[in-house]
């Protein structure tokens, strides 16, 4: 009966041993004092069966590499059991300092459990003993990840590349990679090139054999003037290590580790764009381009659509940039343009063209000119500025309504009061310095002499004058020139006058360019078109540049009258077309 006792005494014992037992939850680290390029070990072990829903610390500090992976351990010696479940991470610190990695927490029993806090302290990178058996040292001498920069001293909007290759020795092989952190382009405008195939090729790093792959390639351009960071690439490895050591089959036998390493930073000198010399119309464009402005018909019906085209092609920075405007006559009515872009990005940067275009629609009947455009850019090869002015456009409505006149006239004046002021009245003097004049006696005096001999003199010259006047007037043809030389320089100084009144201003300057022509060239007006003029004065000896010119201010009679057109326009063209008769006059 006591046996049976001590035997239930035991049991129950041993139940409240099991029962009360207290469970061990704890924190581990494989070092605690560690360099910023160095990783470390954390493990969480729990020494009792049943814990679930495990929840690690946030590790904010840390960024995690490996893990989380687990394993269990289980015993039974000399009659006693015990079990382990560990929980483990890889960390790498971010910065430098002291640290502390909370607490984790597991369930148990229906409690929370949670674990011990440790502290890590982080200092300065340290140099990788240079062990050949180190496997770090092996990694960080077989494994480079490069940055290429295409130019480290570009100018403002000039564009540039860049190329991420990763270069790894045959002495080691990388099982698995990921990039960690992508680099930053911060002050660049950057495009990314898709990088569709990864190739194995074969290369050289710093005189050696390498196998290398292109992870990533980029256009920048720069944005501002000054040193811009170009942030590194950070990626993580597994990498097998030859252990020196082979299998029963003669095969090496790797370990593997896991491996950081970063590109190195780049920094770029970015130069300013010159002032000298720089554009007012400069927009920004930077590169090489081509510039020109035109319409997809010139002769058209009033109601009847074009197409008025502005196009920059090239290389160079032309997403960053704005296509010049065109300026349309009030009565060609231009809608919003509708924008284009066709290009390619490469290393070679970008390519390609982008434009404008205009739905214009003419309103009236008549001939209309729409303004030459510019376009100014800034060539990096060649340090310099250039300007590309594209020609006119003239636009001919052959059929619609007319333009409506305006009433200029003015209305009668009207009749003012008259205002009285001070001065009106004023006092009748009544003394007077008046002298009594000198009696002369007009006969025999030398007025009386004289106008008995005029008769004598005026009566030859009126014959020989008359005479002169009769063979004038019977010089018909000199006649018609001599009338057209004075039209000229009558009209020439009535458009002198006219200046800021753009329809009497471009009426007076073309009946001047008629009349000289007729009176230079002996034609009449109706004989006058633009291929005969360029004939005739090609026959008298005038040269090719200044006939061009006569035809371009002829044109531009005709078409400005119905474009914009301001006062400094007007006055150019005035003395334009005095420079161009002057020149013309000279020549004949």
């Amino acid at each position: 009966m006591k046996s049976v006792k001590f035997y239930i005494l035991t049991i129950l014992v041993f139940a409240s041993q099991m029962l009360f037992a207290q469970i061990e939850f704890k924190t581990s680290v494989s070092k605690n004092n560690l360099g910023l390029n160095q990783r470390f070990r954390v493990e969480f072990s729990i020494d009792k069966q049943g814990a679930d829903n495990f929840k690690p610390p946030s590790f904010s500090d840390f960024k995690v590499v490996g893990g989380p992976s687990s394993s269990v351990s289980q015993s039974w010696i000399n009659g006693k059991a015990s079990y382990s479940q560990t929980y483990i991470y890889i960390l790498e610190p971010k910065n430098e300092g002291e640290f502390i990695i909370e607490p984790a927490s597991i369930e148990y029993n229906d409690e929370i459990v949670k674990s011990n806090s440790v502290k890590i302290t982080v200092s300065k990178a340290i140099e990788i003993p240079k062990d050949p058996n180190n496997p770090d040292y092996i990694a960080q001498q077989n494994i480079h990840l490069v940055a290429e920069v295409s130019n480290l001293n570009p100018y403002v909007g000039e564009g540039i590349y860049v190329v991420y290759k990763l270069f790894v020795s045959e002495n080691i092989s990388v099982n698995d990679w990921r990039v960690t952190e992508s680099p930053q382009y911060n002050g660049f405008w950057n495009q990314d090139i898709e990088v569709t195939e990864i190739n194995v090729q074969k290369g050289k790093y710093n005189g050696e054999n390498y196998r290398y792959i292109v992870l990533k390639k980029a256009i920048l351009i720069p944005q501002r003037a000054g040193n811009l960071i170009v942030e590194p690439m950070k990626m993580d490895f597994s990498v097998g290590i030859p252990t020196g050591r082979g299998d029963f089959f003669g095969n090496m036998i790797t370990r593997n580790i896991s491996y950081a390493t970063e590109s190195a930073v780049k920094t770029v000198r970015v130069k300013a764009l010159p002032d000298e010399g720089k554009p007012v119309d400069f927009s920004g464009a930077v590169g090489e381009f081509e510039f020109k402005v035109f319409a997809d018909k010139n002769v058209l019906k009033a109601s009847e659509a074009a197409q008025i085209k502005v196009e920059v092609s090239g290389s160079g920075n032309l997403k960053l940039f704005e296509i010049p405007k065109i300026t349309t006559p009030v009565e060609l009515e231009a809608y919003t343009p509708e924008h284009k872009e066709n290009i390619i990005t490469s290393l070679n940067g970008l390519k390609g063209t982008i434009s404008d275009a205009y739905t214009v629609v003419p309103q009236f009947k008549g001939k209309y000119k729409i303004p030459e455009a510019s376009f100014s850019y800034f060539n990096p090869k060649e340090s310099k500025y250039f300007t590309m002015v594209s020609e006119p456009i003239f636009v001919e409505v052959t059929e619609g309504k007319e333009i409506p006149v305006a009433n200029n006239d003015t209305a009668a004046s009207h009749k003012k009061n008259v205002v009285a002021n001070g001065n009106n009245f004023r006092f009748i003097a009544l003394d007077t310095a008046f002298k009594p004049a000198v009696k002369t006696d007009f006969l025999h005096s030398l007025e009386f002499y004289l106008l008995l001999l005029l008769p004598f003199l005026v009566i030859p010259i009126g014959i020989l004058m008359g005479k002169k006047r009769a063979k004038r007037a019977g010089d018909i043809f000199g006649n018609k020139i001599r009338n057209a030389n004075k039209l000229a320089r009558k009209y020439l100084s009535e458009a002198k006058k006219q200046l800021g009144k753009k329809e009497a201003f471009y009426v007076a300057l073309e009946k001047a360019l008629h009349n000289f022509l007729k009176a230079k060239l002996q034609i009449e007006t109706s004989e006058i078109s633009k291929e005969k003029i360029v004939d005739l004065l090609q026959n008298k000896g005038v040269d090719a540049s200044t006939i061009n010119e006569f035809i371009i201010v002829l044109n531009n009679c005709d078409f400005a009258r119905y474009t914009p057109t301001t006062d400094v326009m007007m006055k150019n063209e005035y003395e334009k077309t005095v420079e161009i008769l002057t020149k013309i006059d000279k020549q004949l």
